[in-house]
């Protein structure tokens, strides 16, 4: 089977956001519908991978082991639903440190593909900022938003973003990705 990649950021898309950061195990709360959505590309057969900005890393607000706490709660509760991340890459890097990984640069992303071997054209990143959506175009990938987390601030500042679909969070990408892409077989 070829592989089939779907892209996540995480603050927002997958769980609850603050924009004081996510500092630790006790603070990652998923949103609504995220980890069933997760499970459901895992049993359609997709790759599932995470991109994710942790400048909360550079900033000192916590530490590498807090984030390993962090993600090591997110598999424990996908795996309760039958589901799994196959990848998570973060920049831990500030704003102003210039790297190549910070979202709105396509490093991560890049790395994703490179890693599953998949053209970035065939891969979906889903976000909820600016941000993923010019990291995915910068990538090649297909961007998709969602309103939750900073989803709606970024349509109300944005309006409409030519070239990227919207969905109201997670769970509906997933039901009309699923849909669309069972349509083409």
């Amino acid at each position: 089977m070829k592989n089939k990649v779907v892209v996540l950021d995480r603050d927002g898309v997958i769980n609850e956001d603050s924009d004081n950061f996510i500092k630790s195990a006790d603070e990652w709360v998923p949103l609504k519908g995220s980890l069933e959505a997760i499970s459901r590309l895992k049993k359609a057969g997709y790759i599932v991978a995470v991109a994710t900005n942790q400048s909360g890393l550079a900033r000192k607000l916590f530490d590498r082991n807090a984030l390993q706490a962090m993600h090591d709660k997110m598999d424990s509760l996908l795996s309760q639903r039958g589901g799994s991340v196959d990848s998570i890459e973060f920049c831990p890097h500030g704003p102003s440190d210039n790297c190549l990984c910070r979202k709105p640069k396509p490093g991560m992303l890049l790395n994703i593909c490179k890693q599953f071997n998949i053209k970035p054209s065939e891969t979906v990143f889903v976000g909820d900022t600016f941000t993923d959506v010019q990291a995915a175009r910068m990538a090649g990938c297909r961007s998709v938003l969602v309103k939750t987390g900073k989803g709606q601030r970024t349509l109300d500042k944005h309006g409409s973003i030519e070239g990227t679909t919207v969905y109201d969070d997670l769970s509906h990408f997933v039901r009309e990705f699923l849909k669309q892409n069972n349509a083409r077989k």
